[in-house]
């Protein structure tokens, strides 16, 4: 799955700052992607999918995510990364009044 938006996680990424930026690119396109290297990388973005989540309850969307391997360029060698593919889902109504 290919994604126009690739948002970057490192370990040091503020998981409420990269949680806004996917759900602002969930509220405007189907999908976006998440890449981390590394397991503090990984923690930070499924705490931002989470938190994502949340986020999106107000405009009555959901966000499911789909991990595979992707090997990105880090500097001048590739490392395997963790990709979640998010795409967003509407909140059917009962549901959404029960979140």
């Amino acid at each position: 799955m290919n994604s126009d938006v690739i948002l970057k996680v490192s370990s040091k990424s503020a998981p409420n700052a990269v949680a806004g930026a996917l759900a602002a690119a969930l509220r405007e396109r189907a999908t976006a992607e998440l890449q981390a290297v590394g397991a503090g990388a990984i923690n930070q973005a499924i705490k931002a999918v989470a938190i994502a989540r949340n986020y999106l309850k107000g405009a009555h969307l959901d966000a499911v995510c789909i991990p595979s391997f992707v090997v990105v360029p880090v500097g001048e060698t590739e490392r395997t990364a963790i990709s979640l593919v998010v795409e967003r889902r509407a909140l059917e109504e009962k549901a959404a009044e029960e979140a």
